[in-house]
């Protein structure tokens, strides 16, 4: 039982840490699923080298982490509130064909990031990014 609280305080305080804290998207992966993977790595390397009693105590807390990545995933699905922390909506950087800097500054994105991804994006400038609403460019 030790273990699951372990596992269930683990996640949730690095995950509420890591909504408030890093609210940047990485591509394509979400900030739980990229908490999955590392402290999925850590707990199954943990257990693999001997730092639990057993590999049962490994497995357990493997399997709790992944029981709170479903069920945060899960209860975000059915309670849209939970969903917006789970997964916030990106911030808008451009907004019909200006660049905001004050989301800008705090989202810690730079010109040159912003470009960069606007190009990626096949977009040439700010001002040809424009659109019928705002444009939200994931940092």
């Amino acid at each position: 039982m030790e273990m699951i609280v372990r596992g269930t305080i683990m996640y949730l305080g690095i995950f509420i840490l890591m909504r408030f804290i890093l609210k940047r998207q990485t591509g394509g992966l979400s900030i739980p699923d990229l908490l999955l993977v590392v402290l999925l790595a850590d707990a199954a390397q943990n257990g693999m080298a001997g730092e639990y009693h057993s590999i049962t105590e490994g497995i357990v807390l493997v399997a709790t982490i992944i029981f709170w990545n479903l069920a945060i995933d899960w209860v975000g699905y059915h309670v849209p509130f939970v969903e917006r922390l789970a997964r916030p909506a990106p911030l808008l950087l451009i907004k019909n064909g200006q660049v905001l800097r004050r989301h800008m500054r705090q989202e810690l994105v730079t010109m040159d990031e912003l470009m960069s991804k606007l190009r990626e994006e096949g977009i040439a400038s700010p001002r040809t990014s424009r659109r019928p609403r705002a444009t939200a460019i994931p940092a």
